[in-house]
């Protein structure tokens, strides 16, 4: 064979295996972290294993979400602000895991970029491996895709993929039915639905990222990039003491849209827009955009980010579990009758 000359290598191309090998090391001390009960190996695997026995389960039904950030990243890159992106990311999936009646269990991710910047990439996944410890997630696997050509130089995306669990008979929603009291979970902010618009918005209002925000302390897009609520440790509790019937992760869509995917056919839901405070981002977002009620409401959370349906008779319990987990509790009207949502009063 003769010898070839000038030959280029993996490196050549764009693509840095030691940095890739370096990643792992470094985030090592991190997923150790969100060690739980069944986890059986570490990071650098071809897989991840997990005993659902060594977990506490004696007959589980398996649950997974997968999910990712959305253009939310966006505003992340142009600021260099990454380093709770990756909250955002375990929030996305986990939150839909418990509206199912599941535990979090594992977390993988998959983070793909045009050029590894091993700093940045350690803060990324520093975040993911705080989201998981804050909703008692172990980070078990995940993978790094250096893809040049795909990505710009400075550009990246994550995905995230969860599991989770629950003994047999156990799943959400259940029972639901008129009379069933709804309470409100507040959001932090916008959470990570809606950025198109963000920034459609964002745009036209002639303000950069590091301007002053015009609705709170810091720049404009340190306060869009306020990291998405993660309700699982509160949920989870509520979940097994008995006390809701359903969850509905307020996401893409906003209240209208979600909310109907609990309940059964022949109920709706009877919101009071006066029974809470809108948070002054969504009054500033509708201001500029010059968007309407009805819009707001079937696209962003509004300060609502997740919903439990509760029985009129544990609503005490399960408000006093949420508020245990940090959570602001609002009780925001009722299940009744009919189809859809339906609202009294106003956000503005």
């Amino acid at each position: 064979m003769s010898k070839i000359k000038n030959g280029i290598t993996y490196a050549d191309a764009g693509v840095d295996i030691d940095a890739g090998n370096e990643l792992v090391e470094r985030i090592k001390p991190a997923a150790k972290r969100t060690a739980r009960p069944g986890v059986m190996s570490g990071l650098g695997g071809f897989g991840a294993l997990f005993d659902l026995k060594g977990a506490g389960y004696d007959d589980p039904i398996l649950v997974s979400a997968t999910d990712g950030v959305g253009t939310k990243l966006r505003i992340a890159i142009d600021t260099g602000n990454v380093d709770t992106i990756g909250v955002d990311l375990v929030a996305m999936c986990v939150n839909d895991l418990v509206c199912q009646g599941a535990e979090p269990l594992f977390f993988l991710d998959y983070f793909a970029t045009g050029k590894l910047k091993l700093e940045e990439a350690t803060r990324i996944i520093e975040g993911i491996a705080k989201g998981c410890e804050d909703s008692g997630c172990a980070l078990i696997g995940g993978e790094t895709a250096e893809m040049p050509g795909m990505y710009a130089e400075d550009d990246f995306d994550l995905a995230g993929f969860a599991v989770g669990a629950m003994e047999r008979g156990q799943d959400l929603p259940r029972a639901v039915k008129a009379g069933d009291v709804l309470l409100g979970l507040a959001s932090s902010g916008v959470h990570s639905n809606g950025y198109s618009l963000v920034r459609k918005i964002v745009d036209r209002s002639g303000l950069g990222w590091s301007d002053p925000c015009p609705f709170g302390d810091d720049t404009l897009g340190a306060a869009l990039l306020a990291p998405t609520t993660l309700y699982v440790k509160g949920a989870v509790a509520a979940v097994k003491a008995g006390n809701v019937h359903a969850l509905a992760h307020i996401t893409g869509g906003g209240l209208t849209e979600n909310l109907p995917r609990v309940l059964p056919e022949g109920t709706g839901a009877e919101i009071d827009l006066d029974s809470w405070t809108l948070p002054p981002i969504f009054g500033w977002l509708s201001d500029q955009g010059g968007i309407d009620q009805a819009e707001m409401l079937k696209t962003f959370n509004c300060g609502i980010g997740m919903i439990a349906v509760v029985p009129a008779d544990k609503v005490a319990a399960a408000k006093a579990e949420f508020e245990a987990a940090g959570h602001a509790v609002t009780q925001l009207g009722q299940i009744v009758e009919g189809q859809g949502v339906s609202y009294r009063g106003t956000l503005f």
